[in-house]
C-alpha cells in the first residue's frame, strides 16, 4: 500500500472543479482518482448535459475483450476490421462523452484494447476513429485505498491525473437539496454529524467509525453513494418494521451510522407534520433537541412552495436563531426555491432585520 501522503503532494479538487476542468480542456484525457463512493461516476450525465453531447458509460472492470469490439471479415478486401460495441456510440459518427469508469481496475488486455482512446491525436477504438469533438475521461481510486488500482507508466504519461477530494458535509447538503429526492432525515443527520463525511486521509480521522478506512475490515460505511441508498430505505420505511429498517441501514452505511440515524428517524416520526405547521404556524409544537430541529428545518426546506412558504417562515421564526439561519441560508441558494423565498414579504422582512446572515 502506498503512502497516504500521495493525496497531499499536489492540490486536490472538488467534484465541481473536476467537471470544470474536463469541460474546459476537452482535448486532454483526465483521470480522476479519489476515495470510493464520492461521486466521480455521477459526473458523466452532468458533463454530457453541459456540453450538449450524448454519453457513454464504460464499466471497465466488468468488461471482456468481446465487450469492446469484434473483428469482422470483409470478404471483398479479404481483410478484417473492428466493429465497436454500440455502448461506445462511435457508430453514430457524432461526438460523444465517454467515461472509462474504474479504468485503473480493468484487466491488462482490456486496458490495452482501450488504450488508443487515450491518445490526444487521432484517438480510436481498434481502427474506428473517435469523432472530433468527443470528450474522454477515466476514473479510479487512490492506490492508498487498497482496492486494486494500477496504471502502467506509459498510460500515466497520456493522462492528466487529478485527485478529487471527498465532499464535505456542507457541499453534500447543497447537492442533496438541489437533487430534491434525498430524505430530509438523511440531510439533517449529515448536518448534525458532519464527521460522517470526513476522509480517512484527514488528520485524526483514524478512529472515525462511520467512514471508509482501508486499514479496517468493513462491510459498509458512510459516503455520498451509500447516503443516497440509505435515503431510499428511509423514505420507504412505512412499508416494513423498525427492525428491518435498522438491518437495512446497517447493511448500507454500517452499524455506527445506522444506530445514530435511528435516533433521527425517531425524531422525524414524532415531529409535527408539514400540514399541521401550515395550518397552525403559531401553535404547532416546536422541536427542542438539535437533531429534531435539523430534521424539521430540512423537511420544511424540501417541502417549501409558494402556497405554504409564509406559514413555514412564520413557524421557523419561532425557532432559535441558529435554525432560522440554517433555513434562510439554504433556501436562499437552492435553485427552484430561491424565487419562492425572495418573493415572500415575510422573508424580505426577516432579511432586513438579519441581513448579516446571508
Amino acid at each position: 500500500m502506498s503512502n497516504q501522503n500521495e493525496i497531499t503532494f499536489g492540490k486536490t479538487v472538488s467534484i465541481a472543479e473536476a467537471e470544470a476542468l474536463i469541460t474546459s480542456v476537452p482535448t486532454n484525457r483526465f483521470h480522476l482518482r479519489g476515495e470510493p463512493g464520492i461521486g466521480k461516476s455521477s459526473m458523466l450525465e452532468r458533463i454530457g448535459k453541459k456540453l450538449g453531447l450524448p454519453v457513454a458509460y464504460i464499466d471497465v472492470p466488468n468488461m471482456d475483450l468481446g465487450d469492446i469490439a469484434m473483428p469482422v471479415v470483409d470478404h471483398n478486401s479479404r481483410t478484417t476490421k473492428y466493429y465497436p460495441n454500440s455502448r461506445f456510440q462511435l457508430h453514430t459518427g457524432q461526438p460523444v462523452v465517454i467515461m472509462l469508469d474504474e479504468f485503473s481496475k480493468g484487466s491488462k488486455p482490456v486496458k490495452d484494447m482501450l488504450h488508443p482512446l487515450l491518445e490526444v491525436v487521432n484517438p480510436r477504438l481498434g481502427d474506428v476513429p473517435v469523432p472530433t469533438g468527443s470528450v474522454i475521461f477515466s476514473t479510479g481510486n487512490l492506490s492508498s485505498d487498497g482496492v486494486g488500482d494500477n496504471l502502467a507508466a506509459h498510460t500515466k504519461a497520456r493522462l492528466t491525473t487529478v485527485t478529487v477530494r471527498k465532499p464535505g458535509s456542507d457541499e453534500w447538503i447543497d447537492w442533496a437539496l438541489q437533487k430534491g429526492t434525498i430524505a430530509e432525515e438523511i440531510i439533517a443527520w449529515v448536518k448534525r454529524y458532519p464527521q460522517v463525511l470526513a476522509s480517512y486521509l484527514d488528520g485524526g480521522a483514524g478512529d472515525n467509525p462511520y467512514i471508509f478506512n482501508p486499514r479496517t475490515q468493513q462491510d459498509a460505511y458512510v459516503c455520498p453513494r451509500t447516503l443516497e441508498l440509505a435515503s431510499n430505505i428511509v423514505r420507504a420505511r412505512s412499508g416494513f418494521s423498525s427492525d428491518a429498517l435498522i438491518a437495512a441501514l446497517t447493511g448500507v452505511i454500517g452499524e455506527a451510522g445506522a444506530r445514530d440515524m435511528q435516533a433521527f428517524i425517531a425524531y422525524a416520526d414524532q415531529l409535527p407534520t408539514k400540514e399541521s405547521i401550515k395550518a397552525n404556524p403559531k401553535t404547532a409544537p416546536l422541536p427542542t433537541m438539535p437533531g429534531a430541529c435539523a430534521v424539521t428545518v430540512f423537511s420544511l426546506i424540501s417541502a417549501a412552495e409558494k402556497s405554504n412558504f409564509e406559514e413555514f417562515m412564520e413557524y421557523v421564526e419561532r425557532m432559535e436563531m441558529e435554525w432560522q439561519a440554517v433555513f434562510a441560508v439554504n433556501i436562499a441558494k437552492l435553485a427552484g426555491k430561491q424565487s419562492i423565498a425572495f418573493a415572500s414579504p415575510r422573508f424580505a422582512k426577516w432579511l432586513a432585520v438579519n441581513q448579516d446572515v446571508l
